[in-house]
């Protein structure tokens, strides 16, 4: 009786995550109605982010029409967006 050969299982390499792997993020979107200082405002208000690292975000969306503010998991980005929203921000979760 001879002994089956196992051979190792071929796997392509692939160059991206899992898409379940991969975090959850809340993005800012940038809009007419909110003044650049009130935006600096909520995000060190929600986030505690220093004045500085908010202004950065603030320019990204005034600039660029969005910045990524926080990831992590579904649920937390949800309450993020939530939270965005109730200061009248527009704010979308999506994945990274």
């Amino acid at each position: 009786m001879t002994t089956p050969q196992i051979l190792p299982v071929e796997r392509p390499e692939t160059a991206e995550e899992p898409e379940s792997s991969r975090p959850w993020v809340t993005i800012v979107h940038d809009d007419p109605v909110n003044l650049m200082t009130y935006v600096v405002f909520v995000f060190q208000k929600l986030f505690g982010f220093s004045r500085e690292t908010a202004e950065t975000l603030m320019m990204d969306v005034h600039t660029k029409g969005r910045a990524i503010v926080s990831s992590g998991a579904r649920e937390r980005m949800e309450y993020d967006a939530a939270r965005l929203h109730s200061y009248g921000l527009w704010a979308t979760v999506d994945k990274r």
